[in-house]
């Protein structure tokens, strides 16, 4: 469909929308249109629903771009919701007839209206309308049987093809089932040697301490030497997740990813980052997935606005580095390297992190394109500073970072190395 938002300017709304025979139906248009978008990801609820159509009363449906307008005007409150809206206002609107067809959408006929263009919808949009239920019976039944085919986008894909579909393009029910899988995912990290010790009879380093403590109990003969060896245990892991406007298709997801490796494991700090940095780690480790994420939504001030990439890490490696950076952790860093502010400062702050950690691993979900460059100012910098550099965009790319975890990094590669996967 096409990105405009400028619906036109002759067009009535009133001819679309209301059914001169049974007196009107502009109000329970109004509310299934609303159904539609709440359907399709955006939040609206019925009071909404209710300013929409006191705005709409008190604008009037004369002309079909002040209509455009007032519906606007109520139901998107965030940038990236107006294309959405526009996709499912040309689609909802403007040719009833084909919704009909389509979606059983039951609207007046109208006169003179010409079959729109067939045009591409978002997904999400493309399973609200098929879901959405018809308002009632039809106004008069023609007793033609046409036939309609449907786009391939209204359809659900098949569970062999979900672990390797984008976040971006799932529908809600495929959404669902990726949530479910993502439950079911374990982090299986490799353990790494410790400075404590352990005692162990097939140990290699011999434990003065007990052998001497064993000597005493028999009057100071020496007996068999106490062995020891060191403790191994899973590293710390630190999660440092971007929330920003260009990050927002997957935020969620990454959330949800978040609580399940939260709540699987002891030792893992999560922080949500856009203009400011925000700890998260308490609220993720609660045991309901959607509770702990919609916390996390109405917590973080910045949801979905710009990125300081630079500014956060410097605030996480001043405050936070000494409380969280302990015993080498591993570090996730899941961004799109898109910075608001040029990348200034942001080449110490990473040099900072990196070696405060064992292991930094660069999460970026544009890596899902073969042609990925890092062309942009931040992501220039960042990937001399990182370990790993992978994508994360499905559940395939999940279950590829659960294996690297489970493979011992070893000793850190040189500066300016960068593992990138495929």
């Amino acid at each position: 469909m096409t990105g405009t938002r400028d619906p036109g300017q002759s067009q009535p709304a009133a001819n679309l929308v209301v059914g001169q025979a049974d007196g009107g139906r502009l109000a329970e248009n109004i509310m299934h249109f609303a159904r539609v978008l709440r359907a399709a990801g955006l939040p609206v609820g019925p009071g909404k629903v209710m300013a929409a159509l006191e705005a709409v009363a008190a604008v009037g449906v004369d002309n079909r771009k002040d209509f455009y307008w007032t519906l606007h005007s109520v139901f998107v409150n965030r940038r990236d919701h107006r294309d959405l809206f526009d996709q499912a206002f040309h689609f909802f609107w403007r040719n009833p007839n084909l919704l009909e067809k389509a979606m059983a959408m039951m609207l007046p006929a109208m006169k003179g209206e010409q079959e729109a263009p067939k045009q591409e919808m978002a997904t999400r949009l493309a399973e609200a309308l098929a879901k959405e239920s018809p308002p009632g019976g039809t106004d008069e039944d023609d007793g033609e049987d046409d036939e309609f085919d449907i786009d391939a986008s209204l359809t659900f894909s098949k569970r062999e093809v979900l672990a390797e579909k984008d976040f971006e393009k799932m529908t809600g029910a495929e959404l669902d089932a990726a949530r479910k899988a993502i439950r079911r995912m374990r982090l299986a990290f490799t353990p790494v040697p410790t400075r404590r010790f352990r005692p162990d009879p097939n140990g290699r380093r011999t434990d003065l301490r007990a052998t001497l403590r064993r000597a005493a109990r028999t009057g100071g003969d020496l007996g068999k030497l106490a062995m020891r060896k060191r403790r191994r245990r899973v590293p710390p892991l630190v999660i440092l997740c971007d929330i920003s406007g260009s990050m927002d298709r997957y935020a969620r997801m990454m959330l949800h990813f978040i609580h399940t490796v939260t709540n699987d494991r002891d030792r893992v700090q999560s922080f949500l980052f856009g203009t400011r940095l925000t700890n998260v780690t308490r609220t993720m480790r609660r045991k309901d997935p959607d509770i702990a994420v919609d916390q996390c939504a109405s917590l973080v001030e910045d949801w979905a606005g710009g990125t300081r990439i630079g500014v956060t890490l410097e605030e996480f490696n001043r405050v936070w580095s000494r409380r969280v950076m302990t015993q080498g952790p591993i570090v996730l860093l899941i961004s799109d390297g898109l910075d608001r502010d040029g990348a200034a400062g942001l080449a110490q702050e990473m040099e900072r992190l990196q070696k405060s950690c064992r292991q930094l691993i660069w999460l970026n979900p544009l890596l899902r394109w073969d042609g990925y460059q890092p062309k942009a100012s931040g992501a220039r910098v960042m990937i001399d500073h990182v370990d790993s550099f992978r994508p994360i965009h499905n559940l395939d790319s999940l279950s590829q970072l659960a294996d690297a975890l489970c493979r011992d990094p070893g000793p850190r590669a040189p500066s300016g190395w960068k593992d990138q996967a495929a």
